[in-house]
C-alpha cells in the first residue's frame, strides 16, 4: 500500500487555493464547485482541500529549511516555532548522526504545517 490522498479543512476554498498555490508552491491539480474540493500534488500524493475535512497537520520536506522560512517570512507567513532540532537520527530512519529539523507556521485557514529537514 501506498499514501494517495491526504484532507485538510480550509474554511476559504479561494483563500486556501492561493496560499497552498502561491505560497506554499505546490501545483494545483483541479478545483470542483460545487462540491467545493480542491487538488494538490503534494510530492506525488493528492492534497485535498475541502470544507468539511478535519484538520491535518502537514509535514512538508524542506532541503533548505533556514531558506525556505526567510521566503515564507518575506510572504507574510508567521512562524509559531522558529527551526530548532528535533531528532538526530540514530539510524531508524536514514544516515546515523542526520539531524532532523524544524519550523512550524499555520496556514491560511489555521491549520498547523511544519517544515522539516
Amino acid at each position: 500500500m501506498s499514501l494517495r490522498q491526504v484532507a485538510q479543512h480550509a474554511d476559504d476554498l479561494t483563500r486556501a487555493t492561493a496560499f497552498y498555490r502561491d505560497v506554499l508552491k505546490l501545483r494545483h491539480i483541479a478545483t470542483f464547485d460545487p462540491p467545493g474540493l480542491v487538488f494538490f500534488d503534494l510530492g506525488g500524493v493528492r492534497l485535498m482541500l475541502e470544507k468539511s475535512a478535519p484538520s491535518a497537520l502537514l509535514y512538508l520536506a524542506a532541503d533548505d529549511l533556514e531558506g525556505e522560512v526567510a521566503r515564507l517570512k518575506a510572504l507574510g507567513v508567521v512562524f509559531v516555532e522558529e527551526p530548532h532540532l528535533i531528532f538526530t537520527d540514530d539510524g531508524t530512519f536514514g544516515t546515523p548522526g542526520a539531524e532532523v529539523r524544524m519550523a512550524a507556521f499555520h496556514d491560511s485557514e489555521g491549520n498547523l504545517v511544519c517544515l522539516s529537514t
